[in-house]
């Protein structure tokens, strides 16, 4: 140890009787502040199931905090077939798919997912918030382009950021402010056509978002999709099972058809009351199914460990 005489380079070291002067002197702060235990406030212990009502510490409340849109859990039907599963297979692969393997419900689960959102193919994660955040980055590159709502739920963001696109946000369901990126890109698109040949446009949003409660225009995205040559994602995870007629989602309600959504996602931890998530897709995506497929897979695989 040294000490400074306050000129720079002048130091001197210090004696041992100095330095065990100043070690005998140094009072270490605590690690936990003094009295942080008397004021501990006890965590709540949930004793139940988690549905409607809940059971906490001893009394039941009704549970204001779930995501369990559609009350499945604490279905009987459901408990049961849950029995016969776990009998089968047991509680779990304790691992992603494209490590631990790929097991025949797997792919009945995307079979099902397919025909019920009437597309061509689905593909199911084992984690709701990987779904989106590794479907983005599947398909969109460095040197790609995104608009995106400002409003956008958490997973969105953490996709696009893992994509390394160039993202525009345009004002929450402002579709004014989306036409202005949308015409300051053509413009510059029409002033290097060469480099615009290359560039995939994509537009990212939610059916139903979290953040407001608010739906977004899709027949408004599809009419500029067509005009502006964009692809859509639409992230139906909150609407879902909510709304449409069958509970198929955004473009159920405005019956609108769904060749025109290039790609769907979902989670599976809100309406269905279970856990993960899935992708479903047509047209573009179809094309390069075999590709995203495995690099949907292979980011699903790294998300699980990441979390």
């Amino acid at each position: 140890s040294t000490q400074s005489t306050g000129s720079p380079g002048d130091e001197t070291p210090l004696t041992e009787k100095e330095m065990e002067k100043l070690i005998s002197e140094w009072t270490p702060e605590p690690l936990v502040p003094v009295g942080a235990a008397d004021n501990e406030v006890p965590v709540p212990v949930i004793e139940s199931k988690v549905g409607k009502y809940v059971t906490v510490d001893g009394k039941e409340c009704l549970n204001l905090a779930t995501m369990n849109f559609l009350g499945m859990i604490g279905k009987l039907e459901i408990e049961e077939a849950a029995i016969v599963s776990v009998q089968k297979y047991g509680v779990g692969s304790c691992g992603p798919r494209g490590f631990y393997g790929t097991i025949d419900v797997h792919l009945l689960l995307e079979e099902k997912l397919a025909q019920y959102m009437e597309c061509e193919e689905a593909i199911i994660y084992s984690y709701g918030f990987a779904t989106v955040a590794s479907a983005i980055p599947a398909y969109s590159k460095r040197g790609d382009i995104i608009f995106c709502d400002k409003e956008v739920c958490y997973a969105i963001q953490k996709g696009i950021l893992a994509s390394r696109s160039t993202v525009y946000y345009y004002n929450h369901n402002d579709m004014d402010h989306l036409v202005e990126l949308l015409e300051t890109q053509a413009a510059k698109d029409r002033k290097n056509p060469k480099k615009a040949r290359v560039t995939n446009r994509f537009l990212v949003t939610e059916g139903l978002f979290i953040n407001t409660g608010q739906i977004t225009d899709l027949p408004k995205l599809i009419e500029l999709k067509q005009k502006y040559k964009f692809r859509i994602f639409l992230d139906e995870s909150y609407s879902f099972g909510v709304l449409g007629e069958s509970g198929r989602g955004l473009t159920e309600f405005y019956n609108v058809d769904r060749r025109n959504v290039d790609m769907i996602v979902g989670s599976m931890e809100f309406s269905l009351g279970s856990v993960g998530g899935f992708a479903v897709w047509l047209l573009f995506c179809n094309q390069t199914s075999t590709f995203s497929r495995c690099r949907i897979c292979l980011l699903s695989f790294f998300a699980s460990f990441t979390r």
